[in-house]
């Protein structure tokens, strides 16, 4: 088994009413990147529930419940694939509940769950286009053993796939998981995917599944399911083997590899607001402008700022001004690029070298960070 490195961080986790918090971490750094919501069934509720409203409920819940914390990490929300068949009518009284709790859709991941009959192929197919096209981060779940083509994979350009609970949990007991899991690393990892291992019990588990490339996970070893938000929890970081290269790439992994959820504000956020979420989250090293059309204007780099107001008379010189006068213009580099290009123009500003780089989709639209540190990382593998 693979040694693991202990770090300590403060994701937001824990219980509020009927809400079920759980983090996703990376395995890289032991930071928190999203947070999973998830609400149970409506108690006492008087006859059959219809279960596309009941979808909805329980992600608003959700993201309501969230919202009641101070915690600007990007939210992770579970849709089945029959309700987001069901077109714009369904969708939109999602996106309008969500933007009701201060959520902008590049802050949000709908992960589409579960099967769907062959007929609903092109159904499904149009609502993850839907989605994708107001701009939300799209995650498929249940990959293994869910009943879907894996071609609608292909066309919903997916920010993560999740894995099936089941399949993560024995990837490390039996040879034949262990390929199975390798595959659809390898397959997600073509795609410029990340891949979500859930229900993480072991650190032999853990560090099967990182080796098996696997980038982010969740579960029991993590997260105590009882935690409460601000509460302190140990991420485990598996050190040692490292996920295989693969040499068939041709101009090697694209940046999308190391795409990170992106915590980010409106551009005429003040500089108060921006200091408020720095002091709640420890994890997010930088923190993206946005317009009103979620295109970056400018990036807020964590150590600059807070060096900004740690100076003599910081507070009451910035505080009530925009805080776009204490950030940069953001560096941006397209999806579909492969890293040791994004990493050749980090490269180009001696006195930025290391700050986060703004991905961003087709029209412009703010798909999150990648971090220089991870790009080195795997550029040297």
């Amino acid at each position: 088994m693979a040694p693991v490195a202990v770090l300590d961080t403060r994701p937001p986790v824990g219980v509020a009413e009927n809400a079920l918090f759980q983090p996703v971490v990376d395995l890289g750094s032991g930071d928190v990147v999203a947070v999973e919501t998830r609400v149970g069934p409506s108690p006492g509720a008087p006859g059959p529930v219809d279960p596309a409203s009941e979808d909805v409920r329980r992600a608003l819940e959700g993201a309501r419940a969230l919202s009641g914390h101070s915690t600007r990490l990007p939210l992770q929300i579970a849709v089945r694939a029959e309700t987001v068949a069901l077109g714009r009518g369904v969708l939109t009284r999602l996106h309008q509940g969500l933007q009701e709790t201060g959520r902008r859709p590049q802050e949000v991941i709908v992960c589409v769950t579960g099967g769907f009959a062959p007929a609903l192929r092109g159904a499904v197919g149009s609502g993850v286009a839907d989605l994708r096209h107001a701009g939300y981060l799209v995650g498929f779940g249940g990959l293994g053993t869910t009943h879907a083509p894996l071609d609608v994979l292909v066309e919903g350009s997916p920010y993560l796939v999740r894995l099936d609970p089941d399949l993560a949990r024995h990837a490390a007991s039996g040879s034949r998981r262990t390929a199975l899991v390798e595959a659809l690393v390898t397959f997600a990892h073509r795609l410029g995917t990340h891949v979500l291992a859930p229900g993480v019990e072991s650190e032999e588990q853990l560090a099967r599944l990182h080796s098996l490339g696997v980038r982010l996970a969740q579960g029991p070893l993590l997260t105590p399911p009882d935690w409460r938000p601000g509460q302190p929890v140990k991420a485990l970081v598996p050190v040692g083997e490292r996920p295989r290269h693969d040499p068939a790439a041709d101009l090697g992994p694209r940046v999308s590899e190391y795409l990170l959820p992106a915590v980010t504000m409106r551009d005429d956020a003040t500089a108060s607001q921006v200091l408020e979420v720095l002091s709640t989250e420890r994890s997010p090293s930088s923190i993206v402008l946005v317009d009103a059309r979620q295109r970056p204007r400018y990036t807020v780099d964590r150590a600059r700022f807070l060096l900004a107001f740690s100076g003599a008379y910081g507070h009451a010189l910035h505080a009530r001004k925009p805080a776009s006068r204490l950030a940069d213009e953001p560096r941006l580099v397209p999806r579909s690029v492969p890293a040791i290009a994004a990493l050749r123009a980090a490269g180009k500003e001696e006195e930025r070298v290391y700050d986060d780089l703004v991905v961003t989709d087709e029209i412009g639209r703010c798909l999150g960070i990648v971090r220089v540190a991870d790009l080195i990382r795997g550029m040297s593998r």
